[in-house]
């Protein structure tokens, strides 16, 4: 029997893009997936479905995260979903994937993006972990996603270059502040995936080659080389690593 069997993962923003590979991915290890999504219901239904059809347990559920209070409706629905089909109202695994970006430089980003971006990218984390804490199981992983440009200097994403530094500075503090429950902590830093968030510029002309051609392996990345760190994190292998930011980028600007 796979180690992660009967395990309990709850992914945000996990209909489309990164969060959905992970909640694949962590399927196909065994693990029963809580599909978390934003408006797109037919999307998460949609992930539901394949990993029913594969033999696996999933459930989808609706928050805005950007809002305290969806956050705390939505870990209630969580706590009674988890006991009605499984018993108890715990889970292993809570992977903070959701979020939002703007391709706008500091000159051009207003007050409302900017509070959006924080408000969903950081905010919505930081309420996420505060509520869904009671329903960890002691010895459990939290996995932020955090991105490359807290390494880079990319000013085209200043704001939120900046919620993602945020994510980093959590994850350190939670790592310190877990560690005696054994909980490890950790963030994975994507560099350019092939998303839909990243679509439009990645259709730019000449901006899929030059991604290419400053990435080490000489390709951009897909949202299934993210996921497989992740499912690593996830696991019982990853139980000595706490506390870091994993890059996940082939190899860019090295």
């Amino acid at each position: 029997m796979n180690a992660m069997n009967k395990r309990i993962a709850v992914v945000t923003g996990a209909s489309r893009g990164i969060g959905r590979a992970i909640a694949l991915r962590l399927a196909q290890a065994g693990t029963t997936v809580v599909v978390h999504y934003g408006k797109n219901r037919e999307a998460a239904d949609e992930v539901v479905g394949r990993i029913e059809r594969n033999g696996g347990a999933s459930f989808a559920v609706q928050a805005d995260m950007g809002s305290v209070a969806d956050i705390t409706k939505l870990c209630n629905i969580l706590k009674e979903e988890l006991a009605r089909r499984f018993g108890e109202p715990r889970f292993d695994i809570l992977v903070n994937n959701a979020g939002i970006a703007t391709r706008v430089s500091l000159e051009e980003t207003g007050e409302e993006q900017f509070d959006r971006l924080f408000s969903v990218n950081v905010k919505g984390p930081f309420f996420m972990v505060q509520q869904a804490l009671p329903l960890l199981r002691d010895n459990g992983r939290i996995i932020n996603l955090s991105s490359i440009v807290t390494r880079l200097a990319t000013p085209r994403v200043a704001a939120y270059s900046m919620t993602k530094g945020a994510i980093n500075t959590m994850t350190l503090l939670l790592a310190a502040q877990l560690g005696p429950r054994g909980i490890t902590v950790n963030a994975v830093a994507p560099g350019a995936t092939d998303t839909d968030m990243n679509a439009n510029w990645l259709s730019i002309p000449g901006e899929r080659e030059s991604v290419a051609g400053v990435t080490a392996l000489g390709r951009v990345g897909a949202p299934l080389d993210i996921a497989r760190v992740v499912n690593f994190l996830a696991s019982p292998d990853s139980g000595w690593v706490t506390g870091q930011c994993i890059e996940v980028s082939g190899g860019m600007h090295l």
